[in-house]
């Protein structure tokens, strides 16, 4: 028994009313669907966190020339942040008609973009969403957020790249809005008015009596104080600051035996694969990794809500002899010498309601160690992840906390030598072949008929 075809002209009928009716419903019904790694052919989460937070409509002027592909490929590009916000406006502007005035409007490369918000304005002269989302995150604020670093007494700068100080973790932050400026208190008496932050970053001598006060004061005040504290000095003179933040220094340096699982064999590095519930841990699932820890304590009297941020695991413990650095792995915990026995908080996050009446809340976060964040350090697995949601939860940006940043993973293709001698008799050699092979068969299956 055969089978029946469709005559040819029906088949071509249905064909034809089949996509007439899928052209009907795009027109009706617009669907677009992102199977790229990581949805990069979409907006990211960061930016879309970003565009909630702009109540209001954004006008984009492009300076590109009529003619060429640049304006529709700007046109194109705006058109995924106008799905999301529909009240973005874009206008283009030939600034070959007017060269004096691009000029003075300070346009310097062909496509830029001016960004206008709420009276605030922004220039864009990369066509990239990561230029761009940051531009938007610093229309949504007056200015740009003064992270003050305190210096001078041997700590962590924000604008070196040394191992030990934190110049590659604060430069991205720049283009957010971030601006980082030294604080010495030899120069100054007090935290100047504006700043938004203050960080105490590793001191490595003792601080004069007056900065400590003036770092007291201002979190009395009502300052918001990121304090990252290294084991191995006592820094009796900053007392009077733990005590005002509500936290105890612990003595001796935290040590973990659960690093060998993880193949370190050094068991002063402490590294997280879990975290305690924070707003700033939430969804952080990337391991962290601390060179030597300090471990911390919360004081129950205090008008401050201390939450857990970073908990070693049970098989830690601090270490209060010092430590062979040839045999690191001989020590032992010895309860009789007053070590303590972990799971041991490393890191707090610390809020309460502001005494500033301009500000409901405020907030800190202390941490027993700083090389996490160090030159050194930053690129271990989620160092870099755990810093930003610090400063943005200590900054207020509480929508951007846990929004992935990431680039897409397959954007570079790395291949050995062999690799690439492979892949070209793959494609030079192999797939010609194949191809003239197929064509042989088919025609010496024709030949038989």
């Amino acid at each position: 028994m055969t089978k029946r075809r469709l005559p040819t002209w029906l088949y071509a009928l249905l064909l034809l009313i089949a996509a007439g009716c899928i052209g009907y419903l795009g027109t009706r019904h617009a669907r677009v669907f992102d199977w790229s790694s990581g949805d990069r052919a979409s907006l990211t989460a960061p930016t879309r966190a970003v565009l909630q937070k702009l109540h209001g409509p954004v006008q984009i002027t492009s300076y590109a020339a009529p003619g060429g592909k640049l304006r529709p490929t700007i046109a194109a590009f705006l058109q995924r942040y106008q799905a999301v916000k529909p009240d973005i406006s874009v206008r283009f502007v030939d600034p070959d008609k007017n060269p004096a005035a691009m000029r003075a409007a300070g346009i310097e490369v062909a496509g830029e973009m001016v960004l206008r918000y709420d009276g605030r304005t922004q220039h864009v002269r990369a066509l990239s969403e990561d230029a761009l989302t940051n531009a938007m995150e610093r229309l949504t604020r007056d200015g740009d957020r003064i992270v003050a670093f305190v210096t001078g007494d041997g700590e962590r700068r924000a604008d070196s790249s040394a191992g030990a100080d934190l110049g590659l973790f604060i430069k991205p932050l720049a283009a957010r809005g971030v601006r980082a400026v030294p604080l010495n208190f030899s120069q100054v008496g007090q935290v100047p008015q504006g700043t938004r932050l203050v960080v105490l970053a590793s001191p490595q001598s003792a601080l004069p009596k007056p900065a400590v006060q003036a770092l007291v004061d201002y979190v009395r005040d009502g300052g918001n104080l990121l304090w990252l504290s290294d084991p191995g000095q006592a820094h009796p003179e900053l007392d009077p600051l733990a005590h005002a933040l509500g936290v105890q220094r612990l003595p001796g340096l935290l040590v973990d035996g659960q690093g060998a699982a993880l193949g370190l064999n050094d068991p002063r590095i402490v590294a997280l694969g879990s975290y305690p519930p924070t707003a700033i841990t939430k969804g952080l699932v990337q391991t962290t990794v601390f060179a030597q820890v300090q471990a911390l304590a919360s004081i129950s009297d205090t008008e401050w809500s201390a939450r857990p941020l970073l908990r070693s695991s049970p098989k830690s413990w601090t270490e209060l002899q010092p430590i062979d650095d040839r045999h690191p792995s001989t020590i032992r915990f010895d309860p009789a010498k007053g070590e303590l026995r972990g799971p041991l908080d490393f890191g707090f996050a610390l809020s309460r309601l502001s005494p500033s009446p301009d500000k409901n809340e405020q907030r800190a976060v202390v941490i027993g160690d700083g090389d996490f964040l160090s030159n050194a350090f930053l690129g271990q697995a989620g160092n870099r992840a755990l810093g930003e949601r610090v400063f943005e939860w200590l900054l207020g940006d509480d929508a951007l906390i846990g929004v992935d940043r990431a680039a897409a993973p397959d954007r570079v293709v790395h291949l050995s030598r062999g690799g690439l001698t492979m892949m070209a008799a793959v494609f030079m050699i192999g797939l010609p072949l194949l191809l003239l092979l197929l064509g042989t068969g088919i025609a010496w299956r024709r030949r038989r008929r």
